[in-house]
């Protein structure tokens, strides 16, 4: 059992930092997250935030038929493990799948894997899908071999990220220590090897944060050999920088409100934006085809997200029509998550250009 299991978040960091004199940002926040996603209600209008797949089911099943039309491509495989990472309520998975259902032999084919350590939002999920055979993972690494689609939205923002911090005698890590009234505060210690791309640490200037997560390098690792090694696709959705780049992302969120990071610890969601460019850079490496990041919106458009709208809308009354709309439109739309939000997606090399991306596989 985890320290954040056995004990509140607020007492884990506290008696880490009693320990050792500070708490790495990575650490501070994974034990944060466990805390709060072993809450009872974390998201919708009730929670803290709102997801896409809660926003508009049009969302899901755009993400469902991808993953249909990515099946043919590997050949419609008899068996092929369907994984989802972080499946919050499960309303994703539940849309995509009935949308999916449409291309024959895919649902039957589908077995299908939650990676989700939350015991509460399994329950939820286990509603959400009780029409299906689930099978839960704390981990990817328990998922079987064969080949597989994998896909992952508002996932990989919640992975913990390290941050350092130029100073006048090179980079430094930023951790957070208490003050001497005992409250938190970000400091800074030593720190050697550190993960930055050469030319933006040669352009930082004093004052300026980099921030790296090991844990999404480790995870895009991982997927790219499952993918090389037993084909298939993943796609992931999430907001974050196309290109590497300097710059704090690290915010709160707490009732749908920026929140204090430092403050009610285990009661607010924590996460930091994605560095696409890094995760494109570790998967091509690992020999993968990679597709995007693209757009959010621009990816939903050209998947028919607009021709999904009017047909849930038609026949419908005029309140429920604007409602089908107004989510699309906050789906799509440059000033709500359209541009913020980005798309990617690894495959091996032989399924060819997945639909959604213009760009040819890098």
């Amino acid at each position: 059992m985890s320290l954040a299991a056995a004990m509140p978040a607020a007492q884990a960091i506290n008696q880490r930092i009693a320990r050792d004199g500070h708490i790495t940002v990575a650490d501070f926040m994974a034990l944060a997250l466990e805390t709060y996603y072993g809450r009872d209600v974390v998201f919708g209008r009730d929670g803290d935030f709102i997801t896409a797949p809660e926003i508009s089911q049009t969302f899901g099943e755009i993400i469902g038929l991808w993953c249909a039309v990515t099946w043919q491509q590997m050949g419609a495989p008899g068996g092929f493990q369907f994984i989802e990472c972080g499946p919050g309520r499960g309303t994703l998975m539940a849309d995509a799948l009935r949308a999916a259902g449409a291309v024959p032999g895919f649902v039957k084919a589908a077995k299908i894997h939650l990676i989700e350590r939350s015991r509460s939002l399994r329950s939820q999920q286990k509603q959400a899908l009780e029409a299906y055979a689930i099978t839960w993972h704390d981990d990817l690494a328990s998922v079987p071999n064969g080949p597989q689609i994998i896909i992952g939205n508002e996932f990989l923002d919640a992975l913990p990220v390290r941050q350092f911090q130029r100073t006048s005698d090179g980079w430094a890590e930023r951790v957070i220590i208490q003050d001497a009234q005992g409250r938190l505060t970000f400091s800074i210690v030593p720190a050697n090897n550190v993960p930055i791309p050469i030319p933006i640490a040669a352009n930082a200037e004093i004052g300026a944060i980099y921030e790296h997560s090991d844990d999404i390098t480790t995870l895009t690792k991982q997927i790219a050999q499952r993918l090389m090694r037993d084909t298939g696709a993943a796609l992931f959705i999430d907001y974050g920088h196309s290109t590497s780049a300097l710059g704090e992302t690290l915010q709160a969120v707490k009732q749908h409100r920026y929140h204090n990071v430092l403050t009610a610890l285990g009661e607010a969601d924590i996460t930091a934006h994605v560095d696409f460019g890094h995760v494109r850079t570790v998967a091509k490496h690992a020999g993968t085809a990679v597709f995007g990041p693209v757009e959010q919106g621009i990816w939903l458009r050209q998947l028919g997200i607009s021709v999904r709208q009017m047909q849930l809308a038609r026949d419908k009354p005029a309140a429920v029509a604007r409602n089908i709309e107004q989510g699309v439109r906050r789906l799509t739309d440059p000033h709500g998550m359209g541009v913020l939000f980005k798309v990617i997606a690894l495959a091996h090399p032989s399924l060819g250009n997945l639909e959604g991306f213009a760009d040819q596989p890098a």
